[in-house]
């Protein structure tokens, strides 16, 4: 299996309902390690740029005011098929069709306030890890996982 990397942010929801070492500790179980991380305040710029390819769709707007309403945590995560891993632990977008025990399921409030976001693809993952974080910011470690 490959190792791969891929990009994850714990969304305003994460953070105002304190359950970021919850969140972070699924990842971590799920042999996702993190090797880049930051809280930052995404600016209406920074958001509108990131999420651009939603632009025309009739959420956008209510997107960005989510994505700006509080700080959020970026992080690289590492693993054996790291994509496809995150995205099986953080869970159906839709919280109500996510199941049991991923991420959504457990921590979501709604479709839109559904706690986290993760890459969807090898290319995307490459663009969003490269958006937020300089390659000095991405360490490597040992990890007896």
């Amino acid at each position: 299996m490959a190792i791969e990397r891929t990009f994850s942010i714990l969304k305003p929801d994460a953070l105002q309902s304190g359950v970021i070492g919850k969140v972070l500790a699924k990842f971590e179980e799920a042999g996702l390690k993190p090797v880049a991380m930051k809280m930052v305040q995404l600016s209406r710029a920074e958001a509108e740029e990131f999420y651009g390819i939603h632009r025309e769709r009739g959420f956008f707007k209510a997107l960005i005011d989510f994505m700006t309403s509080g700080p959020v945590i970026l992080q690289v995560l590492e693993g054996e098929n790291a994509i496809a891993k995150n995205r099986e632990v953080m869970g159906a977008t839709n919280p109500a069709n996510a199941a049991e025990g991923t991420i959504r399921r457990s921590f979501a409030k709604s479709i839109d306030a559904n706690t986290v976001h993760g890459s969807d693809s090898a290319e995307n993952a490459k663009i969003e890890i490269a958006y937020f974080f300089a390659g000095t910011e991405i360490v490597k470690y040992n990890w007896a996982k």
